[in-house]
């Protein structure tokens, strides 16, 4: 009766305002569920296809290739769309196909952590700061620019991996975020893909299948490189100049990065010889992981296996008990194991496309939507064409090998040089890279402990700018008669 009385007497003028509700964003997990959820409805949508494939050796490698003009619709009982147990099915499989990725993100994170515990790390980026002083902003387009060229004329990426999270903590202890440090990274890598001049895995395959001279227009890729490497950096450093002034403009403002390198903390350490032999440990297994990895054919497993090898010895150096290790090691893994994860829910899209047998369908629809269009638009179109597959298609020397054979002679019929065409394909895969959940950007954000959602945020900007480039690119390209 009390409270009612109460209530009855209280005007609505003096009661207090209700809090209005903040609407959260989704967790990553959420977000790429979703995405498997809308591809598995789309595969009781979408008709299964398939091109007729053959085998052709590719610079020293037999590669699938789809033959043009090929294309025919499958029956029904050959697909199989994806039902509710068979969605959360694809979950599990997804991530037992992108066991080896999962795994190699656990070990590179274990890795990391023992060597940063040693205070290697400290000791040599805190004398690299030291040295640099007030010009540490010369670091991003040089590191940037080291990363692009590994992996435009070598395309070299996972070989990278174990540099992210180093990166990160670098970013930090110079003054800016994670963000920073993952940035210059993560665009060098993929930037690089995007103006690529020898990579072996998406100019050679693509130039090979085209029937266009290998490794010609050389030059223009050069130029192109450059451009992307010149709009990244100011980027960057446009963007660690605003939180300098304003740190809750970060991305990723009140989030500790799990890789965090202190500034402060830099400055008690010093080079002594134990620091020294680890950081000559590691730049010894890296040499040797390069050259293995472009030379002999190695893998994720002599990644892992090279990186495991390389955390005893650094805990060996720094006098630490085998138990210690183990506990060090784990603790590392348990930083990333969120993203690892995410890896292979990620993995699902790829798994329920496949099962339904809705690839070759995409490809040949949006293949047939560029037969009616003039050169000046089918040559940017092409490149819009080659974004969106790359997002079914996330390996680059396979979307090569599944688009060129038909992207080649419709350019033809078009009035679009082939060379143009490979440009389009390895613009568009170089830069979906960094946006597509199927593709690479999901990986390199769990080694970084960088929430994709915070990465879109930051980096669609960005990717827009690049775009733009890319279609001025591609129309200077046609008017220099590529």
């Amino acid at each position: 009766m009390k409270e009612e009385a109460k209530n009855e007497g209280t005007s609505p003028e003096t009661k207090a305002p209700s809090k209005k509700r903040k609407l959260a964003m989704p967790d990553t997990y959420i977000i790429v569920a979703v995405i498997v959820l809308i591809m598995a409805a789309l595969t009781w949508v979408i008709p299964p296809g398939s091109y007729d494939y053959r085998e052709v050796d590719v610079n020293g490698r037999m590669r699938s290739i789809a033959i043009d003009g090929t294309f025919h619709y499958l029956d029904a009982s050959e697909a199989n769309p994806t039902g509710f147990l068979a969605y959360f099915k694809s979950l599990y499989t997804g991530c037992v196909d992108a066991a080896d990725i999962i795994f190699v993100i656990f070990v590179c994170a274990g890795t990391f952590g023992i060597l940063v515990k040693t205070g290697a790390f400290h000791a040599g980026i805190g004398t690299v700061l030291r040295k640099m002083g007030n010009k540490d902003i010369l670091l991003v387009p040089i590191l940037m620019s080291v990363f692009a060229l590994g992996s435009s004329m070598f395309g070299m990426l996972s070989e990278f991996y174990g540099f992210i999270p180093l990166m990160v903590g670098l970013g930090v202890a110079m003054g800016y975020d994670a963000m920073y440090g993952f940035a210059i990274i993560a665009l060098g890598e993929y930037v690089g893909f995007m103006g690529a001049t020898f990579n072996p895995y998406t100019v050679t395959v693509a130039q090979s299948i085209a029937g266009v001279p290998l490794y010609s227009a050389t030059g223009f890729r050069f130029f192109a490189l450059a451009c992307f490497i010149l709009a990244s950096s100011a980027y960057v450093i446009v963007y660690g100049k605003r939180i300098q002034k304003d740190p809750r403009r970060s991305a990723v403002f009140g989030q500790e990065s799990i890789h965090a390198l202190n500034k402060d903390d830099l400055e008690q350490y010093r080079l002594d010889t134990k620091a020294v032999l680890i950081i000559v440990t590691v730049l010894a297994t890296l040499g040797c992981l390069m050259y293995g990895m472009m030379e002999l054919g190695w893998g994720y497993g002599e990644l892992a296996g090279l990186f495991l090898i390389m955390s005893m010895i650094a805990a060996g150096i720094a006098g630490w008990s085998p138990n210690r290790w183990v506990d060090e090691f784990m603790i590392g893994v348990k930083t990333i194991v969120w993203g690892g994860l995410l890896t292979g829910v990620a993995k699902a899209i790829v798994v329920v496309m496949e099962d339904a047998h809705i690839k070759d369908t995409i490809i040949f629809a949006l293949s047939n939507g560029l037969k009616d269009l003039p050169s000046v638009a089918s040559a940017q179109t092409m490149l819009v064409a080659q974004t969106v597959l790359n997002f079914f298609i996330p390996s680059g020397s396979g979307q090569a090998a599944a688009t060129m054979p038909i992207m080649a002679p419709l350019a033809d019929m078009l009035g679009v040089s082939r060379q143009v065409a490979c440009l389009a394909f390895q613009f568009g895969d170089g830069l979906s890279n960094l946006v597509w959940p199927t593709c690479g950007c999901v990986i390199i954000c769990a080694l970084g402990g960088i929430s994709i959602q915070k990465w879109w945020r930051w980096f669609l900007p960005l990717a827009g700018i690049l775009f733009v480039m890319q279609m001025a690119l591609i129309a200077l390209a046609m008017v220099m008669g590529l």
